[in-house]
């Protein structure tokens, strides 16, 4: 069963031929999601999960880059969303994570916030040679991120991304072990598909299996470590620092804080 492309008002697309789900993220400017985006996201990865067609999901962006997370914009003008929009990254994340099919994830330029929760939850991750992967949650008003980015990263690494907002090339990423190759821009989808291919061949039921095997034996549940990341996020957004932040952001200035004097 081949669908033909689906047009989302949400701002993404999604294809199956061959037994390949092609999702593609495309919401211009630079695909951050609206709190409706980020729920109607995990509804059709859960989707894509359970439809007889499917037997490997391949999740990609189009445009400037593959996902700079949450709508910030939104939540400057609407902070009460905060918990829907935690919600709906909940969910998106576990829909990856926890799909029955495995997911690719192919990454170019900016992986920002939400994009990282993506990415960490993906069972494989190939880059182009452009990409960066970052977490800018600090200075955005926002916790959340650090369970999926220690998926990818080690300890030390992730809190230096968290702490400072700096983030590592694809390259970097790939020294680390958190992507499975770096190839350049004009090659990035044909690489995921190549391995989607792979997958595709194989038994649906074992690959299935080995899905639900693999992710019982993963050290801690991921989606525990981030319910508990996204409480914090709810604290911060009780800081008036918090809404400096995403006020700055929109106001494309630098951030002013009354930082308490030791």
């Amino acid at each position: 069963m081949n669908l033909p492309a689906t047009t989302m008002t949400h701002g993404f697309q999604t294809t199956i031929v061959d037994g390949i789900a092609e999702l593609v993220l495309d919401r211009p400017p630079v695909n951050a999601l609206d709190d409706a985006g980020w729920h109607a996201l995990a509804d059709q990865i859960e989707r894509l999960g359970h439809d007889p067609a499917a037997r490997v999901i391949v999740l990609r962006a189009e445009g400037r880059g593959f996902c700079a997370g949450v709508d910030i914009k939104e939540l400057d003008r609407h902070p009460e969303r905060i918990v829907s929009v935690n919600a709906g990254n909940y969910r998106s994340f576990r829909a990856v994570h926890r799909n029955p099919l495995p997911v690719i994830v192919a990454v170019h330029g900016f992986v920002l916030g939400g994009g990282i929760g993506l990415t960490g939850a993906a069972d494989i991750v190939v880059a182009a040679d452009d990409a960066t992967f970052g977490v800018p949650e600090v200075d955005r008003g926002a916790m959340g991120g650090g369970a999926h980015l220690q998926r990818l990263f080690p300890v030390q690494k992730v809190r230096m991304m968290y702490f400072t907002g700096e983030p590592i090339t694809a390259a970097e990423a790939h020294r680390l072990g958190a992507v499975e190759k770096v190839v350049p821009r004009g090659e990035l989808r044909e690489a995921a598909l190549a391995i989607a291919r792979t997958i595709a061949a194989k038994s649906t039921a074992m690959i299935r299996l080995a899905k639900e095997s693999l992710n019982g034996i993963e050290d801690g549940n991921l989606e525990d470590k981030y319910r508990w990341e996204q409480g914090f996020t709810l604290q911060a957004y009780s800081e008036k620092d918090s809404a400096e932040t995403r006020r700055a952001f929109v106001e494309k200035r630098d951030a002013k804080f009354e930082n308490e004097k030791p």
